[in-house]
């Protein structure tokens, strides 16, 4: 199925999971940046804010370069080299990340929470080992969101299903907004075949927040595999619509309901506010063909 805009998932389970993750950077540039002052001399915004502003709302390539400079002035500093770690993780910089984490570590610099950052990139970068090691060594004290979020994804490479809905559970719990949480876990449930329980669980994902799409999306796959093709119930824009209508006619397209396909792409076609090119080429094909 084509790329669409969100990623809702990071376990490869199954073929399903590559069907459910169908879903939906901004650079800039380093010109200019030898002229402007620097951050790092405290002459800006306290190191502490900036830091932080850094980490959370700045852009992850501008993160990633203060960080560098940081560690390069002071390469003993544990935090700059934590936080340069993150700023690779969030700029989607994995195997720099998990160099990074691999020093922060041998130089017995790291904190307990680490191990857990360290992990999610082993999990990015498929090296499931790794995230299992590291999973051993997490201390009882974080019992976080994240932290049961790692164990359910391990769970679930393990088809350890039971395993994997207790942490999902755990999870749910400990986040303040459960919504990824259970978009997860509905994913998780999909894999396994488990459609309407997979289908109520995202429903109460939505039902947190009503703008992730990718749950809006999941929900609509989880029904389509099951041979209801009609959009849920939900709030869509004519874009997200339009993207589900796509979705629902590859899946019907694959059961070998052609004719309901055939209807989907057009909808597709006709919902999306600009061009949907490959709606229009999957409609094309079936108008060419021969409905059964």
């Amino acid at each position: 199925m084509t790329a669409t805009r969100t990623s809702m998932y990071r376990t490869p389970l199954t073929a399903l999971f590559a069907l459910s993750t169908l879903l939906l950077a901004a650079g800039c540039t380093t010109d200019g940046i030898a002229t402007k002052p620097d951050p790092l001399a405290g002459d800006i915004i306290d190191e502490a804010q900036l830091t932080e502003l850094m980490l959370t709302a700045g852009d992850p390539d501008s993160a990633v370069r203060y960080f560098e400079r940081g560690l390069a002035r002071e390469p003993e500093r544990a935090d700059f080299r934590r936080n340069l770690a993150k700023s690779y993780a969030r700029a989607k910089r994995f195997p720099e990340a998990a160099r990074t984490y691999q020093e922060l570590i041998a130089l017995n610099q790291e904190q307990p929470s680490d191990r857990l950052d360290y992990a999610y990139v082993a999990v990015r970068l498929g090296r499931w080992q790794d995230a299992e090691a590291l999973a051993t060594q997490i201390p009882g004290t974080i019992d976080s969101e994240r932290r049961h979020l790692l164990d359910a994804m391990l769970a679930d490479r393990a088809q350890n299903w039971d395993a994997a809905d207790s942490a999902y559970a755990r999870a749910e719990v400990k986040a303040t907004n459960p919504a990824d949480v259970l978009n997860n876990w509905g994913v998780s449930l999909m894999s396994r075949g488990e459609l309407e329980r997979a289908e109520d669980t995202f429903q109460r994902a939505i039902s947190y927040d009503s703008r992730l799409f990718s749950a809006k999306n999941n929900l609509a796959l989880s029904r389509g595999l099951r041979r209801d093709y009609r959009l849920p119930i939900v709030p869509l824009t004519s874009e997200e619509r339009a993207v589900v209508s796509y979705n629902l006619g590859v899946i019907a397209l694959r059961q070998g309901d052609k004719r309901i396909a055939r209807g989907l792409f057009a909808k597709a076609v006709d919902e999306h506010p600009r061009h949907y090119q490959a709606a229009a080429d999957q409609l094309a094909q079936l108008e060419g063909a021969v409905v059964q």
